[in-house]
């Protein structure tokens, strides 16, 4: 009993002796130093949501490289805004923004690098996301998401024996999903391909850039905006919940948005606005 009990521990001491080397393989000083927490800049000019091309007033100001048919999509869905309705931006009833508008980083967001994934975790309804960096290839199978299926790959562009930027490939969406608030759509289908390359900018330690390239069947060609952030100089962050669902006044009923007031009664959203279908409760006679 005692003899088996030795082997035992052997065996523990063995797998830990393995866990504990791995954990020491993982060598920081190749990565770039992404600690703390990120904020998304603001361009001088540029007012209101936070739109895709941060360099672009939201928009049509985006110039988005639609298709026709997309491009109408996107007029109907300004006309629908403009009239007081939410057009087909989804988030109203707090749907995650999806990729690649995640990346807008409506809060701010902390980046944790470690041998197998980098993840990037947002302050903002369901926006973390997972990216794998452990030689793995893509699945056969992918389980639709609105952040995506993510892998990456660090590389080293100088041969100076650092990793100084971390490419990205994303597929494997579902929808809706548009690039901003003002409701720039991405196609139905849902096919998707974001390709990412996430750098510290040279000669500026506390600027990070994610250059992203979007291919999507609702566009013309392929659509690369660059994303700039910054690093907030406090060594503690505050970071702080941020919960959609918490006083939302927006209310989705049949494919059509209405508000809740103060005291907590349905509104509508457009002048003249119909009110829901109430066939299934009891109406109360005059």
């Amino acid at each position: 009993m005692h003899y088996r009990s030795s082997i035992g521990a052997l065996a523990l001491m063995a797998a830990l002796s393995a866990t504990f080397a791995g954990a020491f393989a993982f060598d920081e000083a190749k990565y770039p130093d992404l600690k703390g927490q990120w904020s998304r800049m603001r361009f001088p000019g540029i007012a209101g949501q936070p739109s895709f091309d941060q360099t672009k007033s939201a928009g049509a100001g985006q110039q988005a490289p639609l298709t026709p048919e997309y491009q109408l999509i996107f007029e109907d869905n300004l006309k629908d805004q403009a009239a007081g309705g939410q057009g087909i931006d989804p988030t109203s009833t707090c749907l995650s923004p999806g990729m690649p508008r995640i990346m807008t980083a409506y809060e701010p967001m902390e980046i944790i690098v470690t041998p197998e994934t980098t993840h990037i975790l947002m302050e903002h309804i369901h926006d973390s996301r997972r990216i794998y960096t452990d030689g793995r290839g893509w699945p056969k199978e992918i389980e639709p998401s609105f952040a995506g299926y993510s892998i990456g790959q660090w590389r080293d562009e100088d041969g100076a024996g650092r990793y100084t930027m971390l490419e990205v490939e994303t597929r494997g969406f579902k929808g809706p999903r548009t690039y901003d608030a003002a409701g720039i759509p991405l196609h139905k289908d849902n096919q998707t391909v974001i390709k990412e390359r996430f750098y510290l900018v040279k000669g500026g330690k506390d600027l990070l850039e994610d250059e992203i390239t979007i291919n999507d069947h609702a566009l013309t060609r392929p659509w690369t905006v660059t994303k700039h952030y910054k690093r907030e100089p406090s060594q503690r962050p505050v970071w702080r919940e941020s919960v959609c669902a918490e006083n939302n006044s927006h209310v989705e009923i049949g494919g059509e948005h209405y508000y809740l007031s103060a005291d907590g009664l349905l509104m509508p959203a457009k002048k003249d606005q119909r009110p829901p279908d109430l066939k299934f409760f009891n109406q109360t006679k005059k």
